[in-house]
């Protein structure tokens, strides 16, 4: 896992900007707007944020190294969580 957490960065950010990638929706937002000739579907990805690492950046911190910091804390949540599951199992009593 911690593998995949550094190497993250080479599919997310080096290899999306040299196929030009983009959101499949976001594309279709802006295939909408051209065919009404008029903005119809606004981009609030900026106004309504509800996280701090808005696609994987790390305020202060190049693109690359925010993929491998939010990588990082996912897999720290996954474990907490699994960590918060598997003991709560370990000590629920079996009556028999």
């Amino acid at each position: 896992m911690i593998a995949l957490a550094l190497i993250s960065p080479i599919f997310g950010v080096w290899l999306a900007n040299l196929i030009n990638y983009h959101e499949p929706l976001d594309v279709a937002a802006d295939l909408i707007n051209q065919a009404a000739n008029r903005t119809i579907l606004n981009d609030t990805r900026y106004q309504m944020n509800w996280t701090p690492f808005i696609d994987y950046t790390v305020p202060g911190l190049p693109d690359w190294a925010g993929y491998i910091v939010s990588a990082f804390i996912g897999l720290a949540i996954y474990l907490v969580l699994y960590m918060a599951l598997v003991g709560r199992r370990g000590r629920v009593k079996r009556t028999s």
